[in-house]
């Protein structure tokens, strides 16, 4: 009897586990469904507007469209790369790789989707187990789950920026509808 409760005990955890495991795939997956939809919305925002207005600042002392751009593949790299991956965060200082410089608008779109990619690979290589391990965010303590949050949070927020400058140019937006 007691070999039996103690069988029922181990299969009880083995079930949850793997219950969970699933529950963590199926967050990973939906995560990049997500991810690969708001890179195609990027690509039609960032394509909408002419190479000539990518310059263009909503006030002086806000972000160009470009720099909105460029900062999301940067800011992808951050939250992929160093949090979730470990690698050591670029010098923003030195790293041109993810700079406007003298980039054209098509080697920048070719840029943040490079990250976009690299991103997507990354995550679906995530060892789920570990979504809630924390790292440094600033002075907070984030799970990777919390991570992955933010960085849509991010992108979303930049691109609204990016937004306003379209319709601040007399351009109509992408219809988000069909990214979502």
């Amino acid at each position: 009897m007691r070999q039996l409760f103690i069988l029922s005990i181990i299969l009880c955890f083995s079930i949850s586990d793997t219950l969970l495991h699933a529950q963590e795939t199926n967050f990973i997956n939906d995560y990049i469904q997500r991810l690969e939809n708001s890179q195609e919305y990027l690509n039609l925002v960032a394509e909408a507007m002419p190479s000539e207005n990518y310059s263009y600042r909503v006030t002086p002392e806000s972000s160009s469209f470009e720099e909105n751009l460029m900062h999301i593949a940067w800011a992808m790299d951050w939250h992929s790369e160093s949090l979730l991956n470990g690698r050591p965060a670029r010098n923003w200082e030195s790293d041109s790789e993810l700079k406007i410089a003298s980039k054209t608008k098509e080697e920048m779109i070719a840029a943040v989707n490079k990250t976009f990619e690299h991103t997507v690979k990354l995550i679906q290589e995530l060892d789920t187990t570990q979504l809630n391990d924390t790292v440094a965010y600033g002075n907070l303590q984030r799970t990777k789950r919390q991570v992955l949050l933010i960085l849509t949070d991010h992108i979303t927020h930049h691109r609204a920026q990016m937004l306003v400058a379209l319709r601040l140019n007399g351009l109509i937006p992408p219809r988000y509808m069909l990214y979502q």
